[in-house]
């Protein structure tokens, strides 16, 4: 048998298959907390519509441009890094880790908003889901921030690599939050 057809498909994965496990399990948390919020919202099509108005779409839009800006950034740095341009990647980090406090603080004006409103995780099922979702994924912002920083300054092209992955993950539930959770009608 020769080489080639001895290998697995998870070779050509690029990164390391622990990272690969860690976001397809983060992925299927998110995937079962969206699954549920379609669920719920079919109990209740009228209220959830009702409590969406509620929401600060706009922000929402303007968060998701900040993620993919940042995404983009972290995929330079590990070009860059790469290319031998250190100084570039570190920047492109730094900026991506600014980016994504930039998501933080639109998200919790956001939430300041809401809580001045009187409106909490027990208002209604739906602001249950909004909070439960949209709070566990600022959660993953944070810890992507603090990674990002992290690397930043532990530049290897491995962990360049990783957190790249990471924070695309981070992105990739926003794209799939932001949709459903601002804009589904």
């Amino acid at each position: 048998m020769s080489d080639a057809a001895s290998g697995s498909a998870l070779d050509d994965l690029p990164g390391e298959l622990l990272m690969w496990v860690l976001i397809v399990s983060e992925l299927l948390v998110f995937g079962a907390g969206l699954v549920a919020f379609m669920a719920v919202r079919l109990t209740d099509p009228a209220g959830f519509a009702a409590a969406q108005d509620h929401l600060f779409r706009a922000g929402a839009a303007l968060n998701t441009m900040v993620l993919v800006s940042s995404g983009f950034l972290a995929a330079q740095a590990l070009r860059w890094r790469e290319a031998g341009a250190r100084g570039a990647a570190r920047w492109a980090l730094v900026a991506a880790a600014a980016l994504g406090v930039v998501f933080l603080i639109i998200k919790g004006a956001e939430y300041a908003a809401k809580s001045a409103d009187g409106i909490g995780w027990d208002t209604h099922a739906f602001f249950t889901f909004y909070y439960l979702l949209t709070g566990f994924h600022a959660a993953h912002v944070v810890a992507g921030v603090v990674l990002l920083m992290l690397v930043a300054w532990r530049d290897a092209v491995a962990n360049i690599q990783a957190v790249a992955m990471f924070w695309h993950m981070v992105d990739l539930v926003w794209v799939l939050l932001y949709p459903v959770i601002y804009l589904l009608a």
